[in-house]
């Protein structure tokens, strides 16, 4: 799948439990453009683009291509620094239902939760 995210993340593994959902561990990229600029001297990772690597986690899970169509429930409940959390784990509870997929996702790194939203993507 095309990201538009380049090298913002990597995608370190994953794992898909019996219930079909995923947890993914992603790495991000502290050299990135994006941090110079959100914010000098103290880098935050952009929700929008957390928002992103969700989406694109779940084309990649699902094998499909998706275009957001509502989010609902998004709480950004801690700031991500690269340089002092780069490694994230991302909990994917994944639904298809005709030409819908709903995702339940939930964002931490160690113990801490960074972020939790539910989602629903069209198939395109």
């Amino acid at each position: 799948m095309q990201t538009i995210l380049t090298d913002f993340y990597t995608l370190e593994n994953y794992e898909k439990s019996e219930t079909g959902s995923f947890t993914a561990h992603i790495k991000l990229n502290q050299d990135h453009d994006i941090f110079k600029g959100h914010f000098p001297g103290n880098p935050v990772t952009p929700g929008v683009c957390m928002m992103q690597i969700v989406k694109e986690l779940s084309e990649e899970f699902t094998g499909k291509k998706l275009f957001l169509k509502t989010a609902s429930n998004v709480k950004f409940m801690a700031i991500i620094n690269p340089f002092e959390t780069p490694d994230l784990t991302l909990q994917l509870d994944i639904k298809e239902v005709e030409n819908e997929v709903k995702v339940k996702n939930t964002t931490s790194f160690g113990e801490t939760i960074a972020l939790k939203m539910s989602v629903n993507y069209t198939k395109i």
